[in-house]
């Protein structure tokens, strides 16, 4: 028979405890990527310590807790944008504090600076059901 608890082997119950945590932190992040997050904050939600929980991170999801959080941010202010929200309104919709900092990293992620995502047509999204958009928008890192 095929027991259930033996389903994965090679994971001990402190690896799946320890991914349980670490879904719920990217979870929070999902949810409140516009709220001040740092990844000590975040290593706290999931009780390790920076250094463990960074790692622990990457391996799971193939990039840091950082990283994640700003692409979460770009993703969401893509959508400001291609709505016609100003740069410096989505810069602060997404919970960045600065404009220079926004704008180099939009950059970095996007590939291009805001202005210039707000600017271009985005009407050839329209014909793609809304439930999909975010996944053909989401920003690839060239890594």
């Amino acid at each position: 028979m095929n027991d259930p608890s033996n389903s994965l082997p090679f994971m001990t119950p402190e690896a799946m405890a320890d991914l349980v945590r670490l879904r719920q932190v990217r979870d929070r992040i999902d949810r409140d990527y516009a709220e001040p997050m740092d990844v000590a904050g975040m290593a706290r939600i999931a009780h390790m310590s920076p250094a463990h929980f960074s790692r622990t991170f990457r391996a799971a999801y193939g990039e840091s807790p950082y990283s994640y959080l700003a692409t979460r941010r770009m993703e969401r202010a893509m959508a400001l944008l291609r709505q016609g929200t100003s740069v410096t309104e989505a810069c602060v919709a997404v919970g960045w504090t600065s404009l220079g900092s926004f704008s180099a990293r939009f950059s970095e992620i996007v590939g291009e600076p805001p202005s210039r995502y707000r600017a271009r047509d985005h009407r050839e999204l329209r014909a793609i059901p809304p439930c999909m958009i975010a996944t053909v928008t989401r920003p690839r890192r060239a890594e």
